[in-house]
């Protein structure tokens, strides 16, 4: 069965810094590309941050040059380091995993809250 497990929101400062990580087990990871989505009361999901299994990487406009998405295949994490947080990245914060062939499987955490004080 597969899991995600996410840690490390809360609160903070604006121009603060958070790091958010999200362990996976059920024995995908090394093939699943990863990713962070975000939503805010009221708004839609939205991508933050993928990595492949390969490693490389994408960000959504809004974030990018303040937050880095990494990956560790050794112990099944995926890790969002945020910097430079705004109000405006407030939201629940989910951890995303797809693997797959010809038949993608989508795997989700249960989010982290992380909320940015102005």
């Amino acid at each position: 069965q597969v899991q995600l497990v996410e840690s490390g929101g809360g609160l903070v400062q604006a121009g603060g810094s958070l790091r958010l990580s999200c362990a996976a087990s059920g024995g995908i990871f090394s093939s699943a590309a990863m990713g962070w989505y975000r939503q805010a009361p009221g708004k839609q999901r939205d991508l933050v941050a993928r990595i492949t299994s390969g490693g490389s990487t994408n960000y959504a406009d809004s974030v990018k040059g303040r937050f880095t998405i990494s990956r560790d295949n050794a112990k099944d994490t995926v890790s969002l380091q945020m910097n430079s947080l705004k109000p405006e990245d407030t939201a629940v914060y989910c951890c995303h995993a797809r693997e797959g062939g010809l038949v993608k499987f989508d795997y989700w955490g249960q989010g982290t809250q992380v909320t940015v004080s102005s």
